[in-house]
């Protein structure tokens, strides 16, 4: 009974520096397009910025789910393959029936299923999550390319499609999308009793477990939360592209994964936030932006994502030793 507060003050508390290392995250994303309005005439465009927005929308929503199995100190590495088989099931599914409806069910499920698996592998047979949530990734590639077997899917209802190519009062529909799961996200983590819970599991799970926290039930919870999460996301892939091939997810897990660590995430658990991802999705999408509106080539991108995830986790490293 005594150990409740506790972990209501080490949520009460993580907020509030949460608070202070978004301010200087969009202290640098001002800067960045500062930079970039000073550096090319398109950039501060409406078609420009408004496609700014849907890319950070489909990597936030990507990397949302991912923050929560962050804060238990753990990590997913499943997410783009678990978009790749989630794409391609529900488009079969349109394809089959014809409905929407179902196709959304059908990619939602199958994510959070795989999330699911993921949970039980953690926490049933004590497997760490990298290698768990790896082997999965390898498992479901090989699912995903024997069921499509070279195929592509394309062809959707026009209902369907304006779930990720459409527009709402001239706003892109996955920002609305974006918006609406900042606001869940945001809730559960800060507002719920689970939501504490998390953060202390990622803070120490040991003292969480011994404070009555159910520490197997939650990090399943997670685990199902990213891969549902993965198969909301490929939903919005599925609907922008217009298609759907086993390919589809292959290079969306560096990303999702960068885009949660630039967001202030801590690798080790325990603190970040999801308002902070939403940053780091924001500040990942206007390098990339900024690199293709500079003619940069392409082949520079992976290497700039990979620098900013080193220097995320460096600066997180810093931190830590500093507070200690």
């Amino acid at each position: 009974m005594s150990s409740t507060p506790n972990i209501a003050a080490r949520s009460r508390f993580a907020p509030s520096r949460d608070a202070m290392q978004a301010l200087y995250r969009l202290l640098a994303v001002a800067l960045l397009c500062i930079a970039l309005t000073a550096l090319s005439d398109v950039f501060f465009t409406t078609n420009n910025i408004l496609n700014v927005l849907r890319q950070t929308a489909l990597l936030f929503l990507m990397a949302s789910g991912l923050t929560l199995v962050i804060l238990t100190a753990g990590l997913d590495l499943s997410v783009g393959a678990n978009i790749a088989l989630s794409a391609c099931l529900a488009a079969s599914v349109i394809k089959a029936t014809g409905s929407p409806l179902l196709g959304i069910a059908t990619g939602i499920g199958c994510g959070a299923a795989i999330g699911f698996a993921n949970g039980i592998l953690v926490t049933a047979l004590r497997i760490p999550s990298f290698i768990a949530t790896y082997g999965m990734m390898w498992m479901l590639t090989g699912i995903t390319y024997y069921y499509m077997a070279g195929d592509t899917i394309h062809g959707f209802p026009p209902e369907f499609r304006q779930l990720g190519s459409g527009y709402l009062l001239g706003v892109p529909m996955p920002v609305y999308v974006m918006v609406l799961f900042l606001l869940i996200g945001w809730f559960f983590a800060q507002r719920t009793i689970w939501g504490q819970q998390i953060y202390a599991i990622g803070a120490n799970p040991v003292a969480a477990r011994l404070s009555g926290v159910p520490v197997e039930r939650r990090l399943v919870l997670v685990y199902a939360v990213s891969g549902a999460m993965a198969g909301l996301a490929s939903l919005i892939i599925l609907a922008r592209i217009n298609s759907a091939q086993g390919d589809i997810g292959e290079e969306l897990t560096l990303p999702a994964i960068a885009a949660v660590l630039v967001g202030g995430t801590s690798l080790f658990g325990g603190s970040g936030s999801v308002a902070g991802t939403l940053i780091g999705a924001l500040f990942l999408t206007l390098v990339l932006n900024g690199m293709n509106l500079l003619q940069i080539h392409s082949s520079w991108q992976p290497l700039v994502t990979g620098v900013i995830i080193l220097l995320a986790v460096w600066i997180d490293n810093r931190t830590r030793r500093s507070d200690a």
